[in-house]
């Protein structure tokens, strides 16, 4: 079983970003996605889903989407220019159906950094 988690920061204030839409889908040899979940960050800004080995098609690309622009307006912050992010994308693949993958993600209303780490 494969375990995918996070833990989303809040660069403008340091804070944890909770309540921030996360979905995982499966990127078929089309194009198209299958969704393998959509859930939301806890209050402390982590979440943790456990795949079942037989979902991870380990030649198969993934695509971790986080609502970066629905969270950053409910934070009453004032922005200059425009804010053009709407959320961030992160396509990566799971060459073992068995390992954790942790992707952490600081974020602002225009910018992020995400990183693969154990």
């Amino acid at each position: 079983m494969a375990t995918l988690t996070t833990h989303t920061l809040n660069s403008v204030d340091g804070t944890h970003a909770g309540q921030v839409g996360v979905s995982l889908a499966r990127v078929a040899p089309d194009g198209s996605r299958v969704l393998v979940f959509s859930k939301h960050t806890d209050a402390g800004g982590r979440l943790s889903e456990r795949i079942d080995s037989a979902q991870v098609d380990t030649a198969a690309d993934y695509e971790l989407v986080f609502q970066t622009a629905a969270y950053f307006a409910t934070r009453g912050l004032v922005l200059q220019g425009l804010r053009i992010q709407n959320e961030v994308v992160v396509r990566f693949r799971m060459p073992d159906p068995d390992a954790a993958y942790h992707m952490p993600l600081v974020m602002a209303p225009n910018g992020f950094s995400v990183w693969l780490s154990s």
